[in-house]
């Protein structure tokens, strides 16, 4: 298993798949290179790119180390991408599209930048976050009821109570609670665009590299709201809709479009 080692001593662990100009994948919430979108979509990719999959902080075969930071998961990503030779391509979805803006942000080395449904808050049309949602997520944590947080992750993003219900049966509950710990990460990480208003102007001028900000068109309005926001902030941003998809993103779906768009 191939590691790298962030600044802190962290060492975070990835996988390195196909042959070409680098792509690094960020994971959304809960997910890591077993149990996610992240390896499927490698796959797809291999036969264009040199593409680097790899577990998150506190995720999988990646190590911890407190206190959390969102500057240390940026540290993270750039390691990788000095593993793959300095500068590279970078996809994010979910919580790691968000990561992935902020660390384009900071300079790391990133050339072209994709972004699918990183789930902003930017106007009145969105799910209601409880008040006590981050303390009570901390709690349950802090009490060793990772499965509590996720429940509570779940609830809060419109799953119904009968799916967490049977999903809590499934093999896959046990991969869920093994990050559950992580959750309070990839809030930190949203924050700046949790607040039900636009989204601030000045937040990523950095971020001048081209970039494709992408939501589904089966994705509720809210989501789809966020993304025309994001990319109205950026300065070099194309906005596009991938017809008939979700949140839960199909990697044959979007493959191509990153393929076009890693290769312009």
């Amino acid at each position: 298993m191939p590691t790298v080692t962030s600044p802190d001593g962290t060492t975070i662990a990835y996988d390195k798949t196909g042959d070409g100009p680098p792509v690094v994948l960020v994971d959304g919430a809960l997910c890591y290179r077993a149990f996610g979108p992240a390896t499927p979509l490698a796959k797809q990719l291999a036969d264009r790119f040199t593409v680097y999959t790899y577990d998150r902080r506190g995720r999988g075969e990646s190590a911890d180390t407190a206190p959390y930071a969102a500057e240390r998961e940026i540290e993270d990503l750039e390691a990788i991408i000095k593993e793959a030779g300095g500068t590279a391509f970078v996809y994010g979805i979910s919580s790691g599209a968000a990561l992935a803006l902020e660390a384009a942000n900071h300079g790391i080395g990133i050339t072209r930048l994709a972004l699918y449904e990183a789930p902003y808050l930017v106007d009145d049309t969105g799910p209601v976050e409880p008040p006590d949602y981050r303390e009570r997520i901390a709690e349950d944590i802090a009490a060793g009821r990772p499965g509590d947080a996720v429940k509570r992750f779940m609830k809060l993003v419109g799953a119904p109570r009968i799916a967490i219900t049977m999903m809590r049966l499934m093999p896959a509950w046990k991969k869920l609670k093994a990050v559950g710990h992580t959750l309070p990460y990839d809030r930190e990480i949203l924050e700046p665009g949790r607040k039900r208003e636009p989204l601030p102007s000045d937040r990523w001028t950095s971020v001048t590299m081209p970039t494709l900000v992408m939501d589904g068109g089966k994705s509720p309005e809210w989501m789809r709201n966020s993304q025309r926001a994001v990319a109205a902030v950026l300065p070099e941003a194309e906005y596009r809709t991938l017809a008939g998809q979700t949140h839960m993103l199909k990697a044959e779906a979007v493959a191509p479009v990153l393929k076009e768009f890693f290769a312009s």
